[in-house]
């Protein structure tokens, strides 16, 4: 998730400084402004963040910022907040001490975002699954237990999920691998099947939603796409992220509805928003849901 924020109130020009006595050393364009010293007890204390191609660093309220500074052909200073952290840019006439000034005026801001973005990748990290006999993945909202299972082939499907829970209350889905599979085994096989109850699902949705709607799908493709949850074309062709399985029924749902809307209304204006709540009235916090619940790491 990325986060930007534009100045767009007119900066100042740099004013000359006055001419420098003859034996004063050359003047030197100041760094940033004036700021109280920080003791070092503080600096310790405060949260840092640093960019992978930091040039530059600010304290901004209760965070140390290392972030990454470029000029460029621009109007305003422009601030970025990514997965990287923060990265600056600005017009190339804009003095360093305007820059650092604009950065402590939005210093609430960019700390919050960093704070968001720095929570949102520990959330990641903490969701990702390590593939072996006994990793934990969610199907449609649930735990269920990975369980290698070479003795059968499941009806040549490779896998099979448990229709009752076992005894912590947790359904097993048993893959059919060699119990000293390599990690890049065990996934695939786990792929294959998520994939396979992605489309099966996806299409009754599909074809229940639809005549709601007064639209006609005409076909369905998974989709395995890093920042997108699915796509509608004007033919009816609707592509879904098979990582959808992952989260409960009525975050399928959301998505699937929204995309269907757009066969009637192919933008985001309010008709289109009036159209998927006929269907999903609830729609606002189930897609809240989605950007605040981390899909697992693979």
């Amino acid at each position: 998730m990325q986060f930007t924020l534009d100045l767009f109130d007119e900066l100042r020009a740099e004013v000359p400084a006055p001419a420098a006595e003859p034996a004063a050393p050359k003047a030197v364009e100041p760094q940033g402004p004036s700021l109280p010293a920080v003791p070092l007890s503080d600096t310790l204390r405060l949260a840092r963040f640093v960019h992978p191609r930091a040039t530059r660093e600010a304290v901004l309220g209760h965070a140390q910022v290392a972030y990454e500074f470029a000029r460029g052909k621009r109007r305003t200073i422009g601030f970025v907040v990514g997965a990287e952290g923060l990265s600056v840019r600005a017009p190339r006439w804009v003095a360093l001490r305007d820059v650092d000034a604009a950065l402590q005026e939005k210093a609430d801001w960019i700390v919050r975002k960093l704070d968001e973005a720095q929570q949102r990748h520990e959330r990641l990290e903490s969701a990702r699954i390590e593939w072996k006999d006994g990793a934990c993945i969610p199907f449609l909202g649930e735990q269920v237990t990975v369980r290698l299972d070479p003795r059968h082939a499941f009806d040549g499907v490779g896998a099979m999920l448990d229709a009752e829970p076992d005894e912590g209350g947790v359904r097993e889905l048993r893959l059919s691998v060699a119990n000293n599979a390599t990690t890049a085994q065990i996934r695939d096989a786990a792929q294959a099947w998520l994939m396979r109850q992605a489309k099966r699902i996806f299409q009754e949705r599909l074809t229940l939603y639809a005549p709601q709607l007064g639209v006609r799908w005409t076909k369905l493709s998974l989709s395995n796409a890093a920042t997108r949850w699915g796509s509608a074309s004007a033919d009816g062709a609707i592509r879904l992220n098979w990582r959808l399985v992952h989260y409960r029924m009525p975050v399928i749902d959301y998505v699937v509805v929204h995309e269907l809307a757009h066969l009637r209304v192919m933008d985001h204006s309010p008709r289109f928003w009036e159209t998927v709540e006929s269907v999903v009235p609830d729609y606002g916090a189930l897609r809240q849901q989605l950007k605040d619940e981390p899909v697992p790491r693979w």
